[in-house]
């Protein structure tokens, strides 16, 4: 069994080495780990790092396109069975790989979601708590469903669920449209606790904001009625 770790990089030098370093570190027992890195044509270090580093599959996008464009190459290049999606700015830890594999492991779903919500969020920004509140509130109602955390970045597939989605958005907006579609082909969402104790600042380089909300939204509306 292989498990591929996709994770999209734009300017993360400060970061890049440390989420590396810890996944790396995550015991995944007899599963292989397989790190996929797309670099989204990074204008800090980041690129000059990532090619001094050691035994993982590095991609260069030549133009910046987007975190949804990032992840689409990565699946392209993921040769595991199952896909994780990793940010790189150290919001979300390794740490959770286990318990997120488990219900795909012990064939209890095909698709998992780590769910700040269910977990500790102490430190989530109150507009961003209220924003994902709003979005995932936005999703159970229009997609008949019971999730806790539409937005989180932690992401779990069985790689032949992907194949089963034509993925279009290359930006933030790839958030709400996978959820929609997955909603939409009837697969079911298996939510799991996730601690979330390492909120990102702007100053720190966060990069979503109000409006990606809005957008989102907006989205969520109109893959529900059309493809």
């Amino acid at each position: 069994m292989k498990v591929s770790i996709v994770i999209p990089v734009f300017n993360e030098k400060d970061t890049i080495r440390k989420i590396l370093y810890q996944i790396e570190n995550v015991d995944l027992k007899d599963i292989e780990k397989e790190i996929i890195v797309v670099d989204d044509f990074s204008t800090d270090s980041t690129r000059e790092i990532l090619m001094s580093l050691g035994d993982y599959k590095i991609i260069l996008h030549d133009k910046n396109k987007g975190k949804g464009a990032a992840l689409k190459t990565g699946y392209k290049h993921a040769t595991g069975q199952i896909i994780i999606n990793q940010d790189a700015d150290l919001e979300y830890d390794p740490q959770f790989y286990n318990e997120l594999l488990k219900p795909i492991l012990n064939n209890e779903a095909e698709v998992v979601y780590g769910s700040r919500m269910l977990g500790k969020h102490k430190d989530m920004y109150f507009l961003h708590y209220l924003g994902n509140n709003v979005l995932t509130l936005a999703t159970n109602l229009l997609y008949g469903c019971k999730i806790t955390d539409m937005e989180t970045g932690f992401k779990v597939f069985k790689k032949e669920v992907l194949k089963d989605i034509d993925l279009k958005s290359d930006r933030f907006d790839f958030e709400p449209e996978i959820t929609a579609k997955l909603l939409k082909k009837g697969y079911k969402i298996k939510e799991v606790k996730i601690d979330f104790d390492n909120p990102r600042s702007f100053k720190e380089g966060k990069k979503i904001t109000w409006r990606d909300g809005l957008m989102h939204f907006l989205y969520l509306v109109k893959y529900r009625f059309s493809d």
